[in-house]
């Protein structure tokens, strides 16, 4: 796997916060209200095809972005083939060091409701309402703003974990990206559709081949796991997710 360590750097920047100089960048402030705009440079788009039996049921389209206070990941969520279709939107905002600094929540359609979580000293704050007339709703989490959010419906959430373990977990020796075999990780992680938060291992399985829509690609083999679940992520040489799914059922997330 030949990188170089500026796109090693770079890709990782969104929680492994590493400069082309391989120094550590400091931690931005955590405002409290949402941001109006990123501006900032494009890390991965595109769109996951959730498929269930082998038949599209949702689309996930998404945006990775690098800012000057960290990064910003945007996904709208679908569902395919339903006689009322869902329509659910999420942001998260994370520090340069990969904390939450703001993550949002929307129904759109078939109901209305909406979600914040936010950190708030020492552990994180979620908000949320179930529809307009509905009263607000608050909830305390004794977790640190470092607890990565894995929420219903963004698939995107686990790539991003995938790029915190391998940039935790690998290292770049002579131009070459090693990740050693077996190697594990623990995280803690938050589920605000569920109002939950569980411990989850992260583990790197090598290289393997999958085909996929343009043809047989060896790519990296993450599996994430927790008492939900099992999940394995496949990720090109450019640390995008082509595929995943979960162990023991005829549920895969694909790559348009």
């Amino acid at each position: 796997m030949k990188l170089s360590y500026r796109l090693l750097a770079f890709m990782m920047a969104l929680v492994w916060c590493i400069a082309a100089s391989g120094s550590l960048a400091s931690a931005a402030p955590m405002p409290r209200e949402k941001e109006k705009e990123h501006e900032g440079k494009n890390v991965d788009s595109g769109s996951f095809g959730v498929f269930q039996n082998g038949h599209r049921v949702g689309t996930e389209t998404f945006s990775i972005y690098q800012t000057a206070n960290g990064s910003v990941i945007q996904s709208e969520f679908k569902t395919e083939n339903a006689p009322t279709q869902a329509v659910q939107t999420s942001e998260m905002q994370l520090t340069v060091s990969g904390e939450i600094r703001r993550y949002e929540w929307k129904e759109l359609s078939p109901g209305k409701a909406e979600s914040v979580v936010l950190p708030n000293s020492d552990f994180l704050t979620q908000k949320w309402s179930t529809g307009p007339q509905e009263k607000e709703q608050e909830q305390p989490y004794l977790l640190p703003a470092s607890t990565t959010i894995l929420d219903d419906y963004f698939f995107v959430h686990r790539e991003v974990l995938a790029w915190k373990f391998l940039g935790a977990a690998c290292k770049q020796e002579k131009g070459q990206v090693q990740c050693p075999l077996k190697q594990r990780a623990q995280f803690g992680t938050m589920n605000p559709h569920q109002h939950s938060s569980a411990p989850l291992s992260a583990e790197f399985l090598g290289r393997e081949k999958v085909s996929l829509k343009s043809g047989q690609q060896e790519l990296l083999n993450v599996e994430l796991k927790n008492d939900a679940g099992t999940w394995q992520l496949w990720l090109d040489d450019q640390f995008k997710v082509m595929r995943m799914s979960v162990v023991g059922e005829n549920t895969e997330v694909v790559r348009d």
